[in-house]
């Protein structure tokens, strides 16, 4: 009797398997032959004019996620291996094909080791990502505010940051419903490349540059969000314990638990000094950091001030308001003030001369560093009430007023506030700012119109309490 042939006795195999071990094995040294050639780094945003896998400036950039992708493919392989090593003896073949492809993933472990022993030996240990040197003298003015002519960006880091950032097991998509992470980086950062680069030109696992003022000069030029950065923040080298929250609403906070070097002022008596009036690097708010003044609280004269009291506002939706955002030049006052009243809010705001985000968070209060260009970082019709001071000023073109506007309209949930506090600006603009208010169709609570007397120019002061109406 003839022996039946060797292809019919392998009807168990997939008739495809042998097809897609090796398309598994050839796209997985495709990905890590890409990954190190940097072509995986975003082509239209961050054009690189170095290779990750050359030398640059004597020091070779190894990605990270190398090491990742070869052991995904050992893993990958060790699977297959295991399923055929269970099934007939004649398959053997095919065992020892698959044997063969796990030599390739391990002399590619190999060579992935011997890449990070040289660029460990050419960097002397320093651990360096960029190849950008680290320059923290003052930045070009110019570049931040009007931008740069060229988009390439050289920094090492940045390129292992903007990598797009598969997930452990290739292919599989993870609670998110994606097979890889792609992480945020604003669009206008192109615009300012040499900057960013020097942002992003630090040694992971090190202390951080202690440059939060070129970040918030960036942020403020539209290059937000910033990356991320794989550094270690500096600290108050004589940081004390915060006091506890039923006495730090109200108590000065100690200057040995802030970071003064980017300030004009070096302690928080030079903030509230009568002596440092003009001289104090920050003129919104200037009486901010007077913890002493509450506000909000008196009522006032109807045809003399334009003020609201939180009560006021409050007993309009009794029970009702519970979160909230205050987007306004503050050090958390507003926020002190709801917080004696059962109401959490959120104060956004920049460091423009002063700390107010460290002065916010050593009240014990909640604050959101956010810049005017800036997306909300709250879902749809969630918050209770959105308060703002200071902030909406005749300074503001009717475009950017109108993208805020329907930004704090999209996190207002429907019946909530929306409390335009002292608006400002010349009399004979006022129409134009009201009617942008008037084209939101909020019902009208509270309505106040008042002359601004403070300066000799003819300006008014506009403040409302306005309910965001229902919609289908």
């Amino acid at each position: 009797m003839q022996k039946p042939s060797v292809s019919k006795s392998r009807k168990w195999l997939p008739a495809g398997l042998p097809v897609m071990l090796c398309l598994c094995v050839l796209g997985s040294i495709l990905t890590a032959a890409i990954l190190s050639s940097n072509i995986f780094y975003s082509e239209l945003l961050f054009r690189s004019t170095t290779s990750v896998a050359s030398v640059s400036r004597g020091q070779l950039v190894l990605p990270h996620s190398l090491m990742n992708q070869i052991a995904d493919l050992q893993s990958q392989v060790g699977v297959l291996l295991e399923q055929l090593h269970g099934a007939s003896a004649e398959s053997k073949a095919l065992t020892t094909f698959a044997d063969q492809l796990l030599h390739i993933a391990t002399s590619l472990e190999k060579f992935a080791e011997a890449l990070s022993d040289f660029y460990d030996s050419s960097s002397s240990g320093t651990n360096e990502v960029s190849t950008v040197d680290e320059d923290f003298s003052d930045p070009d003015e110019s570049e931040i505010n009007q931008g740069s002519d060229t988009h390439s960006f050289n920094s090492g880091e940045l390129h292992n940051y903007t990598a797009l950032k598969p997930n452990r097991l290739i292919g599989k998509k993870n609670f998110l419903g994606v097979e890889a992470i792609s992480q945020s980086v604003g669009l206008l950062c192109a615009n300012m490349a040499s900057n960013v680069d020097r942002f992003m030109g630090y040694k992971i696992y090190r202390m951080c540059p202690d440059d939060w003022d070129i970040a918030q000069k960036l942020m403020i030029s539209g290059c937000d969000p910033l990356p991320r950065r794989r550094c270690f923040s500096k600290t108050p080298p004589r940081y004390s314990k915060p006091l506890p929250i039923n006495s730090s609403l109200w108590s000065q906070p100690a200057d040995t638990n802030i970071m003064w070097s980017h300030y004009k002022c070096k302690d928080y008596s030079c903030l509230v000094s009568n002596g440092t009036i003009g001289k104090r690097g920050f003129f919104k708010c200037s009486n901010c950091f007077d913890l002493s003044k509450r506000g909000w609280e008196i009522p006032t004269n109807e045809s003399t001030s334009a003020e609201f009291t939180i009560d006021e506002v409050l007993r309009l939706k009794p029970g009702e308001i519970r979160i909230g955002l205050d987007f306004s030049p503050t050090t958390g006052t507003f926020a002190a003030l709801m917080k004696e009243r059962n109401v959490t809010i959120a104060s956004a705001t920049l460091n423009l001369g002063a700390p107010f985000n460290e002065v916010i968070a050593l009240r014990g209060l909640l604050p959101l560093y956010l810049s005017i260009g800036s997306r909300l970082p709250f879902f749809d019709n969630t918050l209770d009430i959105v308060h703002s001071t200071l902030f909406l000023d005749g300074w503001m073109g009717l475009d950017l007023l109108q993208f805020v506007l329907h930004d704090w309209d999209r996190v207002l949930r429907p019946k909530g506030l929306l409390w335009v506090d002292r608006f400002f600006c010349k009399r004979d603009e006022l129409k134009m700012y009201l009617d942008e208010f008037s084209r939101l169709h909020y019902k009208k609570l509270l309505w106040r119109v008042v002359p601004k007397t403070d300066k000799l120019e003819d300006e008014s002061f506009f403040s409302a309490v306005l309910e965001k109406p229902l919609r289908s």
